[in-house]
């Protein structure tokens, strides 16, 4: 299955194709960064059995970790074999950002707690 890229997700996301988002960044490794792609929602990726049947069947799933290497492209390849048509973003995060498209701070336990990120 083909990666999508920056650029056909930027179009996905003004509505070209609908998709759910899905970060699957370690929890450690999204904390230590602080920000994710608007629209997105966070799956710990070492509990994938716990929501793997919380994934739309019907409609394009993407998953994107740090780089696009093994978690997202793990993950998206056991979706796919459960009949999800599931796919990851080449180069993750990391090509997101450098190709300057938006991002959106994640909310925190503690900032949540203390009211803030609105």
């Amino acid at each position: 299955m083909r990666p999508v890229t920056v650029p056909e997700l930027r179009l996905w996301q003004g509505g070209a194709l609908p998709h759910t988002l899905i970060d699957v960044r370690r929890a450690a490794a999204r904390a230590a960064d602080g920000t994710e792609i608007a629209g997105s929602r966070w799956e710990d990726p070492a509990r994938w059995l716990d929501w793997k049947d919380e994934v739309a069947g019907d409609a394009l799933v993407l998953l994107y970790c740090a780089h696009g290497q093994e978690i997202s492209q793990g993950l998206a390849a056991a979706l796919r074999a459960m009949g999800c048509d599931a796919r990851h973003l080449l180069g993750g995060i990391a090509a997101w950002k450098a190709g300057e498209a938006p991002v959106a701070d994640i909310e925190t336990p503690s900032r949540q707690a203390a009211g803030g990120g609105d």
